[in-house]
């Protein structure tokens, strides 16, 4: 058994964003040189998430409409209390919506590999799920395998 573990960077440029990240993760997996096995794509941030999804831009604008309903942004989030924290610093950021918007989605996907392709569909693509933009991020892409 074989593991290749690679750290990718993407950037988001407005608050809510989904990013494909498909064509870097297949990249990661052909440089692995691992043929079978599964590749899991973790985003190490709390206000975002990792989701498989189709790539249809009103199908996007519909993920937003129902992250926007399912977690409002005019809802008192107590993380957004800064003045009632004791012992935790804040980052400046009101981000109580980013923080329960990424918990529907997680924070990991693994997809499986066969012949070192990964076994999604040609109408699946991998999104980084970014809910506290615009920000710069590391993506942890980690190849299990043969």
């Amino acid at each position: 058994m074989k593991i290749y573990r690679r750290k990718i960077e993407i950037n988001s440029a407005i608050q809510i964003e989904f990013i494909d990240i498909t064509d870097k993760v297949q990249e990661v997996v052909e440089n692995s040189g691992i043929r079978e096995g599964q590749v899991i794509i973790y985003a190490p941030h709390t206000t975002m998430g990792i989701m498989v999804n189709h790539h249809e831009p009103m199908l996007l604008q519909d993920f937003l409409k129902v992250f926007h309903r399912l977690v409002p942004g005019d809802y008192q989030y107590s993380h957004d209390l800064f003045e009632l924290r004791r012992g935790n610093r804040a980052d400046g950021r009101s981000n109580g919506q980013a923080h329960c918007q990424s918990v529907l989605i997680g924070g990991s996907e693994t997809i499986p590999l066969e012949k070192g392709k990964m076994m999604i569909t040609e109408r699946q693509s991998i999104f980084a799920a970014e809910f506290d933009g615009a920000r710069n991020r590391e993506i942890i892409i980690q190849v299990v395998g043969m």
